[in-house]
C-alpha cells in the first residue's frame, strides 16, 4: 500500500539545506551549477547536500507537472468520503482499493466531517458522473461521498 507517514524519518536540515528546498521545490530539473550560485555553495558541496537530502528521503522525487487539459483530465473534482464503519479490515480494504483507481490523484486520511479527502481528476463531467456512479460508490465500506467541483484553481503549479 502507497502510503506517507510524517516523520517516519527524519534529517537534519539546516537553513543551507532549506534553501536548496526552496529552489528544487520550484525548478526541480535546475542544473546543480546554477542551484549552487542560488544557495550560495559551489558545486561539490551543493551536490553532496542534494543527495544526502535524496538518501536520506527529504528529497522523495522529482516529477513532471503535466496539463491536465492535455492529458484529458480537465475535470478536477474534490470528494470528501465517510466510511460506514471504522474497524481497522474496513479502513484497510478502502485504502487498499481506492488506491487502484487511476482518476484518483490524491487520497488523504483526515479528520473532521470525512473520513477522506479525494482529488479526482476526469476528462468531463459526464466521466466523472459515470466514475462515482460506477467506481467510486462501489469501494469497499463508502457510507456516503460528497463531491466538489472546481470551477478554477487561483494558484498555478509552475511560477
Amino acid at each position: 500500500m502507497r502510503t506517507r507517514e510524517w516523520g517516519a524519518r527524519r534529517a537534519s536540515v539546516d537553513e543551507v539545506d532549506r534553501s536548496i528546498l526552496a529552489v528544487l521545490e520550484k525548478h526541480g530539473r535546475i542544473s546543480n551549477a546554477e542551484l549552487a550560485a542560488k544557495v550560495g555553495l559551489s558545486p561539490s558541496p551543493c551536490l553532496r547536500r542534494v543527495r544526502r537530502l535524496e538518501e536520506t528521503g527529504v528529497i522523495r522525487g522529482y516529477r513532471a507537472l503535466i496539463d491536465p487539459v492535455a492529458a484529458g483530465r480537465s475535470l478536477r473534482v474534490f470528494v470528501g468520503v465517510r466510511l460506514m464503519r471504522h474497524a481497522r479490515a474496513d479502513v484497510v480494504a478502502f485504502e487498499r482499493a481506492v488506491i487502484q483507481l487511476r482518476e484518483v490523484v490524491y487520497s488523504h486520511h483526515v479528520t473532521g466531517n470525512y473520513d477522506y479527502l479525494l482529488q479526482v481528476e476526469v476528462a468531463d463531467l459526464p466521466a466523472y458522473e459515470d466514475f462515482h456512479a460506477s467506481r467510486l460508490a462501489a469501494l469497499p465500506g463508502v457510507g456516503a461521498v460528497t463531491s466538489y467541483v472546481t470551477m478554477k484553481s487561483l494558484a498555478a503549479d509552475i511560477t
